[in-house]
């Protein structure tokens, strides 16, 4: 199959944003700006009470970035600019007026974590384990960090980056706020899913509205920060140290 991003109506005020990608829902530069554009379009629909992004398949929600586009990177512009995509990613979710719903089915990595955590409120299967990975081909959680952090706290998170070669479940991902939720399998998950998106398209969109302005309120200067992150992992993604630990996975 090929990589998508793609919207569905699902009820009154209900749209569904759904991105995929066959190597285990990983993200290039297409599908990162795609899933940005997409966030932000349906922001500004006013049908749309309420958003669910979520990922194609039934295993991975999110592999985080594409390491065939990793290896590819050759010049700062082209490393800064990869990274920029989970940005605009983050960023959209931030700034995007509607509440979202993340629904992650299995385990993310990585960039995925940043979605879940970018995300208003994330509901997740128990088989969602979470790492960030990225020291070991090193770099650093520099871009999603951010919104790892706000939601379970700067310790956690330097844990996570720290230990970057560990899985951790989704019953700790829990415990420390980064899914408000888990369950036993795919088919509860939806339906908590359907019943929290119906319940919201039912409330007031103004105190929706506000609450989502009180929730984000200390992250306006994520437009600069975001950047300043991304050109860090673009200068690293150019060492030797990440050349030769990419060449390991190609």
């Amino acid at each position: 199959m090929e990589a998508y991003v793609k919207t569905e109506r699902l009820t009154t005020g209900i749209i569904e944003i759904e991105f995929f990608h066959p190597a285990h829902n990983s993200l290039p530069s297409n599908i990162l700006s795609k899933l940005a554009e997409t966030i932000t379009q349906c922001g500004t629909d006013q049908e749309v009470s309420t958003i669910i992004l979520k990922s194609g398949g039934d295993r991975t929600f999110c592999a985080g970035a594409s390491f065939d586009e990793l290896i590819r990177i050759d010049n700062l512009e082209t490393g800064i600019e990869f990274f920029m995509g989970f940005a605009r990613v983050i960023n959209a979710c931030r700034t995007c007026p509607k509440l979202i719903i993340g629904r992650a089915q299995g385990k993310a990595v990585g960039g995925g974590v940043g979605v879940a955590a970018a995300v208003d409120y994330c509901l997740a299967t128990k088989f969602a384990s979470v790492k960030l990975s990225e020291l070991n081909i090193g770099i650093g959680p520099f871009v999603v960090g951010p919104a790892v952090e706000r939601k379970i706290g700067i310790s956690n998170m330097s844990q996570m980056a720290i230990n970057a070669d560990e899985f951790y479940s989704a019953q700790w991902a829990h415990q420390n706020g980064l899914f408000a939720e888990i369950f036993d399998n795919t088919e509860e998950l939806d339906s908590a899913v359907m019943k929290l998106a119906h319940y919201l398209a039912g409330t007031n969109p103004e105190a929706r509205r506000q609450l989502k302005t009180i929730f984000w309120q200390n992250c306006k200067h994520w437009d600069e920060l975001l950047p300043e992150r991304a050109a860090i992992s673009g200068e690293l993604v150019l060492s030797d140290f990440t050349k030769e630990a990419l060449a390991k996975y190609k």
